[in-house]
Formats: structure tokens, C-alpha cells, sequence
């Protein structure tokens, strides 16, 4: 029976203007609405499925601002059994190592876990890389890019499609697992499940609870920031072409002066 750890994500909705702060060129997470990530709701509906199939928990963790409870409540009522949610205002500005570090922590106050996963890459940061510098930090087989997860005792399978065809994965548990957005379709929370969620245990941590100095971490402590910021040009006017008989060489014309030909 695995007991699996879900990283889960809330984003700006990817429907509404996202932007930069501009005092320090952050995400300005107030300027949109908040949701969680969509291939994060894959990654819970993979484990709720394992879990249905073979039992087990599922604690969903997630490292973000106090609004992030709303994408926590989210999981839970899709079916996920608790959370672990880390909350500090040291985290402003932390970059992709400093947050894979403080999840390695985080994931280490999970007792008895055997699989964790994780979406392939967040719609907001597009890092793709904290499943592997998770696995790295915990010293654990990773199966990254997962259409296909299967648990077999004390082992997991994984299926990998790629643009020259596919690839089969195993590895001993406890591992880390990514997951790619053709594993799954993820389920609605019923109703049940959205009342069930607000009485489901969500234990609040901060950088220090971790063991981790709140001077290490944060924008300051950064190994990269972004130095100069502008909102994107409006869109132009695009250029008409009237075929007189010459429209393929008019069109031609304008690619070679776009320098796209």
C-alpha cells in the first residue's frame, strides 16, 4: 500500500494578464486569479488512482503564499487524505533550487512515504526541472515525463512517450515520478468530496520548522533574478495585401523583409 506525496502548484491562471511586480519583477500573483496548476491536478487524480487500486495515502504538499490553501483545498477535495503546506515570507523571490530545497525538507516530514509526484513543469515558472533536483536532493531514482505509471510491489513502471517513440522506466520505491499532461483526465471534486475537504488536516510550516535559516533563501539569496522588466508591446496592426496578380510575390516580399525567408 504506497504512500504517495503530491507537489502541487498554485498559479495565475494562464486565462487572466499575468505581470511583474514592479519593485522587484516577482510574479505579481495579486494582479490574477489563482488556481491549481492543471498538471498538478493530473499528478493527484495518478495517485488517487493508485490508491484506489491499491490503497494507501495521499498527502498533497505544496510551498507558497496563504492564499495557496485555496489550491490545497482543491486537492483535498478531489480525494487527497491531508497536506502539508510551507508558508513564510523568507520565500519571496526564492528561486528553483532554494524551493527544491525546502520541498526535499518538507517532503521528509511525510512519515513512511514511498512515491512522490510531481507535474512536469508548472505554467507559471516553466522550470521543469524540480522533480530531478528533488530526486537529487533525496537521493532517489527518478522517472520523469510519465503517460503511464504502474506500481508493483515494491518497484514502479513507468512509460515515457517522446517525439521518436517511447520509453519503459523501472526503479525500486521509494522513487520520484513526473507526470506529463496524457497521463490522465483528472476527476471533478464532488460535492461530498468539497465538504469532506474542510475537516481534512493541513499542518502549516514555516522555513524554520524545516531547519532551514530564513537568510538562505528568498530573492536576496537568489542565484537568479530578474534585473529589468517592460509590459509586451501592443499588438500592431497587421500588414493588408491586396492580389493584383502579384500577390504571391508581394507576400514573398514582406517574409524576406521580416527576414523570414
Amino acid at each position: 500500500m504506497p504512500n504517495i506525496v503530491v507537489l502541487v502548484k498554485q498559479v495565475p491562471d494562464t486565462y487572466s494578464e499575468r505581470k511583474l511586480a514592479s519593485a522587484d519583477h516577482t510574479l505579481d500573483r495579486a494582479s490574477a486569479d489563482a488556481v491549481l496548476d492543471e498538471i498538478n491536478e493530473r499528478a493527484v487524480e495518478e495517485a488517487l488512482q493508485i490508491k484506489e487500486a491499491q490503497g494507501g495515502e495521499v498527502t498533497v504538499l505544496t510551498v507558497g503564499p496563504e492564499r495557496a490553501t485555496d489550491a490545497i483545498r482543491k486537492a483535498l477535495s478531489m480525494g487527497a487524505d491531508k497536506a502539508v503546506h510551507v508558508s513564510d515570507e523568507s520565500l519571496h523571490g526564492a528561486d528553483i533550487i532554494q524551493t527544491a530545497k525546502v520541498l526535499a525538507k518538507a517532503i521528509g516530514t511525510v512519515e513512511g512515504h514511498d512515491l512522490i509526484i510531481a507535474g512536469n513543469e508548472s505554467t507559471d515558472g516553466v522550470g521543469g526541472a524540480i522533480p530531478a533536483m528533488i530526486a537529487e536532493l533525496l537521493g532517489l531514482p527518478q522517472l520523469t515525463h510519465a503517460r503511464k505509471v504502474e506500481i508493483d510491489g515494491t518497484s514502479v513502471k513507468v512509460e515515457r512517450e517522446t517525439d521518436t517513440g517511447r520509453t519503459f522506466l523501472e526503479a525500486s520505491l521509494p522513487a520520484v515520478i513526473s507526470v506529463g499532461e496524457k497521463i490522465n483526465d483528472p476527476r471533478y471534486p464532488s460535492f461530498k468530496g468539497i465538504m469532506a475537504a474542510k475537516k481534512k488536516p493541513v499542518t502549516t510550516l514555516t522555513v524554520a520548522d524545516l531547519g532551514i535559516d530564513a537568510g538562505e533563501v528568498g530573492l536576496a539569496n537568489a542565484a537568479t533574478s530578474v534585473l529589468e522588466s517592460a509590459p509586451k508591446p501592443p499588438r500592431a496592426a497587421g500588414q493588408q495585401i491586396t492580389d493584383e496578380g502579384d500577390g504571391g510575390s508581394k507576400i514573398a516580399e514582406y517574409l524576406v523583409s521580416q527576414k523570414l525567408i
